[in-house]
């Protein structure tokens, strides 16, 4: 348009010295994936970076400002405010040169008249140097929401070329070493989206924590964006397969519900603020923000721009509440991920202590120190190098006392809130949203802060020893069987699958129902005859379903269909529930229908349980959710296996009870296997396996079986040993029937795990894959390949 002005529709990715990297995206995806419809972006124009220089060249504001910074040391904190603070009022209070000024006046006026008059806009911050793969500037600079008229638009655009002066924004200029008077400042005015009456959020191409690159990651809450950005929410978090979409097929793998207590919508009145923030009816919180087909549509959405620009991306996007549509508002290189090379770190805690506090895990990492409870940023002193920071959320200005922390835990906030995105970038565990942080760890104290666990992160009392290793992933060396992987939560499936793998040999369906569900099924079923204080309870939990069994079958089916897909298009052996009574007793509302055994560990368990009349539509709900992912998603890599078959005629009725429910074996390529861990499995290994494709073996419940022992029992747990001569010998036997009937055999105990020998003798006696726990994997490949370990 001018030299002052460029409308967005005009400008692309090789504007970014004019416009800064975040508007020269807005206009690179206005100008290449919204015309096909693929993306849809709010249209508007951004001033140039010519613009912000001869702004600050005008009354001598440059000069001003670099006399101050040149003497600043970002590292004394308190100095640091003071001269920010000093900047940025000077920058408001300069007017702007006339020849901008009416730039700024007609191409507002432009805006206006296109839109149709008078409406809402929001004014944007895009530094010059963002967005390069080696620096992250989210959240630096100002972003303003439902600015109306002219002149709110001159301040507001005032208040973006003032927020280049940020506390953080200074400071991280000067640790990555780029020049203050080098970096200049676009701002956009884009037409608002009217997310203030719908949802909004962030979304990566990627799994954040592991890096897993087929899965887009959403988050997502009610009311405008800058809650989610800023972390005063917990949001919703959403994640989508990429292939799984690509072919067409129902694509969403988790869902989680956050607490999404407060939302920023318009302001009521003239006169207030131009935005406030407001509860979210409790009716509203416990609902998921979005629709699986609005999910998807963001899905596609990130797809398209993250196959643009041929790398990981992370985008904000906004929900219309008007016309329902979803747009995207920005669009940035994920700039942590980018970093990530082929040497994968594991930490470990190796003791457990009081758990303080919980809330989201960031950064796979474990970090202690002594904890420095900060009610507000006036305290900042309190904080030392190689503390934890707990405080209730951060903003940009935390920044200079966040790059001390050892650690750091806030009450609210989600995986891609300020706090999370700083973490990562420092490469420092944090833990958010954990929502009582700040009241529960006493400060001063001793803390560790575990985020190697999952999806959850944890603050134990005191300093707990951890370790950590290193794994060359190029450097593995060829083994002459299947080395697979032994995994029960789904949270932590994608990071699993970064470890050298052929594939999980024993998901653990108990585990996902533990840890995904968590109430007994038969409650679920039993809903509307339950008693009113254990209804309560269980609609709390099933309340952003449509109704308690289908909370049971989604709920699994996410967890199977995480594990499915963070491992495809290997085999992933999924064991049917195998819950004991006791186990199950204790899940919600379990008490009602378990009974009470003496030994459960050889009672009411595996397939007698499957085939009983009592338990049987339990059953068949985990077959409905074992359906969905293998026919309804496609994730056919998915196997299943049936646990503690005692006898040949429980063989015969579980397979045809499983076929009734159409998980037939060869259906689609169903491969159906036996864990093969009793002694009369091995003793009739030919008869069970005319009803299976083969066999596990479960060398635990084996071992206490053969020499009759309960593995449980502390009083015997010197005599349980998978190497003893009795054990082998059936494990031999089960073997050498497979092999003989060329079908699968392979063990999935904890024998190997524990002894590199038993892995020896096992790949001799010809076993075709050793199911192993993931902190084993590295070691035992290595050992098997004769490698120093």
């Amino acid at each position: 348009m001018n030299a002052y002005i460029l409308s967005l529709s005009d400008v692309h990715m090789g504007n970014v010295a004019e416009v800064g990297g975040k508007n020269a995206s807005l206009g690179e995806m206005l100008r290449n994936l919204t015309a096909e419809g693929e993306v849809k972006v709010p249209g508007g124009f951004a001033t140039t970076a010519h613009a912000y220089r001869e702004f600050l060249a005008h009354e001598g504001l440059a000069n001003r400002i670099k006399g101050l910074l040149d003497e600043l040391d970002v590292d004394d904190v308190r100095r640091l405010a003071e001269v920010g603070a000093r900047i940025r009022d000077w920058i408001k209070q300069t007017p702007f040169p006339p020849a901008f000024e009416q730039a700024l006046e007609d191409a507002y006026l432009a805006l206006e008249a296109e839109c149709g008059g008078q409406i809402s806009f929001a004014i944007r911050s895009s530094a010059t140097a963002e967005d390069l793969p080696e620096a992250s500037f989210a959240g630096q600079q100002e972003t303003l929401l439902n600015v109306q008229g002219l002149e709110a638009v001159k301040a507001a655009v005032h208040e973006v070329f003032a927020s280049l002066f940020n506390d953080r924004a200074i400071a991280y200029r000067v640790h990555q070493g780029f020049d203050h008077s080098q970096v200049a400042l676009s701002a956009a005015v884009q037409k608002m989206v009217r997310s203030d009456i719908g949802a909004s959020g962030v979304m990566f191409t990627l799994d954040t924590e592991s890096g897993f690159r087929e899965v887009v990651f959403i988050t997502g809450s009610y009311g405008l964006g800058e809650m989610v950005v800023q972390g005063a929410v917990n949001p919703d978090e959403f994640y989508v397969h990429k292939p799984t979409l690509t072919a067409g097929r129902p694509a969403v793998l988790r869902r989680s519900v956050g607490a999404k207590a407060i939302k920023m919508v318009y302001a009521a009145e003239e006169g207030e603020k131009p935005v406030r923030i407001v509860d979210v009816p409790v009716e509203e919180r416990v609902h998921f923000c979005l629709s699986d087909e609005q999910i998807e549509e963001l899905a596609r959405q990130a797809i398209a721009i993250e196959r643009h620009y041929q790398r990981p991306m992370d985008i904000e996007w906004a929900l219309d509440g008007v016309d329902g549509e979803i747009y995207i508002v920005q669009a940035r290189p994920e700039t942590v991920e980018s970093h990530s090379g082929r040497v994968l770190e594991r930490y470990a805690l190796k003791a457990r202590g009081e758990v303080l506090s919980e809330g989201r895990s960031i950064g796979a990492r474990i970090g202690s120190g002594t904890a420095k409870v900060l009610t507000s940023l006036d305290q900042m002193d309190k904080v030392q190098r190689g503390d934890v920071l707990v405080t209730d959320m951060t903003d940009p200005d935390w920044e200079p006392i966040m790059k001390r922390a050892a650690a750091i835990v806030t009450n609210r906030g989600g995986r891609t809130c300020h706090a999370a995105i700083i973490a990562r970038e420092m490469g420092v565990p944090a833990v958010v949203g954990c929502g009582d942080a700040t009241g529960k760890i006493r400060d001063n104290t001793p803390v560790t802060v575990s985020c190697a666990e999952g999806d959850n992160g944890y603050i134990y009392a005191g300093e707990l020893p951890f370790e950590i290793k290193r794994i060359e992933l190029d450097s593995m060396p060829e083994v002459p069987l299947k080395l697979m992987m032994n995994v029960g939560n789904p949270k932590r499936a994608f990071s699993f699958a970064q470890i050298p793998n052929h594939g999980v040999g024993l998901a653990r369906l108990e585990f996902v129902i533990n840890n995904m569900v968590g109430i007994h099924p038969k409650a679920l079923l039993d809903f509307d005859k339950l008693k009113p204080d254990l209804q309560k309870q269980i609609s709390g939990r099933v309340a952003a379903y449509h109704y308690p069994r289908e909370f049971f079958v989604k709920r699994v089916a996410e967890g199977i269909s995480t594990i499915a897909a963070a491992f495809a298009p290997k085999p992933v052996i999924l064991r049917m529930s195998d819950f004991k009574s006791n186990e199950y007793a204790n899940l919600l509302g379990g008490s009602l229908y378990e009974p009470h055994e003496e030994n459960p560990m050889i009672g009411f368990r595996g397939a007698s349980r499957y085939i009983s009349e009592s338990f049987r539509p339990c059953f068949e709900m985990e077959c409905e959710a074992i359906r969905y992912v293998r026919e309804s998603m496609g994730l056919t890599n998915l196997q299943v296996m049936i646990p503690f078959v005692r006898t040949l005629n429980e063989a015969a009725r579980v397979t045809e009870l499983l076929a009734q429910n159409g998980l037939a074996r060869g259906s689609n390529g169903l491969k159906v296997i036996m864990m093969c861990e009793l002694p009369s499995n091995a003793v009739l290994a030919e008869e069970f396996l005319e009803y299976f494709d083969g066999f596990s073996i479960g060398s635990n419940d084996m071992t206490q079986l053969a020499l009759g022992l309960d593995r449980d029992s502390a009083l015997v747990a010197e005599s349980f040993d998978e190497r003893n001569p009795a054990v082998k010998k059936l494990l031999a036997m089960a073997i050498s029937a497979a092999r003989a009937k060329g079908k699968y055999i392979g063990i999935c105990g904890q024998g190997p795990s524990d002894h590199p020998d038993l892995a020896d003798w096992l790949m001799k006696q010809g076993i075709e894959s050793i199911s192993l726990n993931p902190d084993t994997v590295v070691d035992t490949w290595l050992h098997l390949a004769g490698k120093e370990v």
